[in-house]
């Protein structure tokens, strides 16, 4: 490995993903969302993959996440979804030629402010609060929202989109009521002449679970996936084969034989058996990312098996029983998600559903919990 810990990050692997989200999305135009750098996967990276296979937007959450990818060079579209939130964030959402979106008027009047004082013109997206309760325009309150922000000589709708609270539950009766609200609102506005290019709704959950969401919204011209890209399954019963594109690797990098009842990591929480053990220390902690939560409970791939995670995982270590297995030496590589090499009776990967499941949380918080000391190499 030539590392202690490293996250690969395989671009073929997002290339198969997005081209699952294209076909799944139809004629409607793939934006695809890389906020949190990329879920934890690096956002430079990932975005000069998408923009190479041809994504001409990307949505990012703040103004500074899309800063990153404009020094980098980064052209194409920009959608900030949590819009601007100061007057500096307005400022500079302006000249780096953003697409912010608004969730209430207030940041309609801050961002407006900021084009007149750059003698420029801002895009815009509006979100509408058709059930989720946490942002955007509430959508008994976005036609009269909507007649405003036409009047404005700075600010051009480029799009409106809701989001879904419940697309990744197996009963999708909540998240038909919310395009319900969401269609009676499109109706509306576009009775008072506002018809913008752009409309969207779905995310991961709701592209993958096919037809009773797309079919719902036959006014959409765009989508946004997020964690599919990233080979995650938002939930186990969405249909779609999906890559992993991190994998999260660690070092072995001490070998202990462990007598009878020796205690293993702070605390003595997990003692070896009668027969003793031999028990792997791997270059990885909580301060990289892996949950406290995952002692005694989670587990990694070495030496070609599954092996438990024992004792406390500390800031910068943890501890896996060998059990007598002798064949695991300092050096090698652990994997504690993602894709796996070896013999023909090896699995293909260790999902990151399975060590989130373990762990008592979610996928998405492991992969952007991977911490900035752990390198990210690509793999293309």
């Amino acid at each position: 490995m030539g590392l202690p810990c490293q996250a690969s990050i395989d671009l073929r692997a997002l290339r198969a993903n997005l081209a699952l989200a294209r076909e799944l999305a139809g004629p409607r135009e793939v934006i695809p969302v890389v906020k949190a750098d990329a879920y934890g996967h690096g956002a430079v990276a990932v975005a000069g993959c998408l923009r190479e296979a041809g994504c001409t937007r990307l949505a990012v959450l703040t103004v500074s996440e899309a800063a990153v990818l404009r020094e980098a060079d980064f052209g194409a579209g920009i959608l900030v979804l949590a819009g601007v939130r100061n007057d500096q964030e307005a400022r500079d959402a302006v000249s780096l030629r953003l697409t912010p979106v608004l969730h209430d008027a207030q940041a309609a009047s801050r961002l407006e402010s900021a084009a007149v004082a750059a003698d420029s013109s801002a895009s815009v997206h509006v979100e509408i609060d058709t059930g989720m309760h946490r942002m955007g325009v509430p959508s008994q309150a976005a036609v009269p929202f909507l007649k405003r922000l036409r009047r404005s000589t700075r600010l051009q709708l480029e799009g409106l989109f809701t989001h879904f609270a419940c697309a990744d539950e197996p009963d999708l009766r909540a998240s038909l009521d919310q395009l319900e609200r969401f269609r009676a609102l499109l109706r509306e506005a576009r009775a008072n002449g506002i018809q913008p290019p752009l409309i969207h709704a779905d995310n991961s959950a709701a592209l993958m679970c096919g037809k009773p969401l797309s079919e719902a919204l036959p006014e959409a011209t765009a989508v946004r996936p997020g964690l599919m890209l990233y080979g995650v399954r938002p939930a186990a019963h969405l249909p779609g084969k999906l890559q992993p594109v991190m994998t999260l690797r660690a070092g072995v990098v001490a070998i202990r034989d462990v007598p009878a009842g020796g205690g293993v990591g702070y605390g003595a929480s997990w003692c070896a058996p009668a027969c003793g053990t031999r028990v792997a220390t791997l270059s990885l902690g909580y301060a990289d990312g892996v949950p406290w939560a995952t002692a005694n409970r989670g587990h990694v791939w070495l030496g070609g098996a599954r092996r438990p995670i024992v004792g406390r995982v500390s800031m910068d270590s943890l501890s896996v029983d060998l059990g007598a297995d002798s064949r695991v030496a300092v050096g090698d590589e652990a994997v504690l998600f993602g894709a796996l090499q070896g013999g023909p009776d090896a699995p293909s990967l260790l999902p990151v559903e399975v060590a989130a499941r373990e762990a008592g949380t979610l996928h998405y918080e492991l992969l952007v919990r991977v911490g900035a000391r752990v390198p990210r190499v690509v793999v293309d």
